[in-house]
């Protein structure tokens, strides 16, 4: 799967997420499905033997557990090697209200990682944001466009610099993709619905933001093919 198929793919997710509401799970299906089965290809076409996928739109359509270091965690793909789980990818498509969540998002992130990686199982990050993107109050109202830049990408490039040997809360590699939605350049909607109906009504792109930022090596920025690279020879070479 290059960019340009990953690109289809979050596409899908978006309208799945405005046909389904944020709190279905339906989004998510295609689109760990589309990153679980390529990393099972890769593995494959590697001349690794002995590999499954525990993922949701995977087989039984259910994700694996991998038992951490200090509690058991479901995990968004799980990757098994006869039988026993080898590494995870987590994977997180941020739709709305961003900044108020940032903070959480982010230690939620390291405190999973090191549960996992402390026992001795490699785990990679997805995080997926459109570069401008709506903020809902709790009625549904727009307040105001969030858009991503520097300043509020300054931990992860903080984390971009870590060495992973040394931090087990830092992922093995993490994937920044940062998309660019076009079609709503001067909105006319002010609440959630208004959003929704023009989405699903109208025609519009999803792309690769425009906005350049210096990531350190953790950190793979919008070249899913390159972090599925990584991801599979990391895998291959324990």
């Amino acid at each position: 799967m290059d960019n340009p198929h990953f690109l289809s793919v979050l596409k899908k997710s978006f309208v799945r997420y405005l046909e389904t509401g944020s709190r279905s799970n339906e989004k998510l299906k295609g689109l760990h499905s589309a990153i679980a089965n390529d990393i099972l290809e890769r593995l494959k076409q590697n001349g690794g033997k002995g590999y499954s996928i525990a993922s949701l739109g995977v087989g039984d359509g259910r994700e694996g557990k991998i038992s951490g270091r200090y509690v058991d965690k479901a995990v968004d793909i799980t990757v098994i090697k006869n039988g026993s789980p080898v590494a995870g990818v987590a994977v997180k498509y941020v739709m709305s209200n961003y900044m108020q969540n940032s903070n959480n998002y982010f230690e939620n992130m390291l405190g999973e990682t090191a549960n996992i990686r402390c026992a001795d199982i490699q785990y990679f990050q997805v995080f997926i944001i459109p570069d401008r993107i709506p903020y809902f109050n709790n009625n549904g109202k727009i307040t105001k466009w969030e858009t991503i830049n520097s300043h509020n990408l300054q931990k992860y490039i903080a984390l971009s610099h870590d060495n992973t040997d040394k931090y087990m809360h830092t992922p093995d590699k993490t994937l920044v993709f940062i998309v660019n939605i076009s079609g709503d350049e001067n909105p006319s909607y002010t609440d959630k619905d208004g959003y929704v109906r023009y989405y699903l009504s109208n025609e519009f792109a999803l792309g690769l933001t425009k906005q350049v930022f210096e990531f350190g090596k953790t950190i793979v920025y919008n070249d899913y093919e390159q972090f599925a690279e990584k991801i599979a020879h990391a895998i291959l070479s324990v």
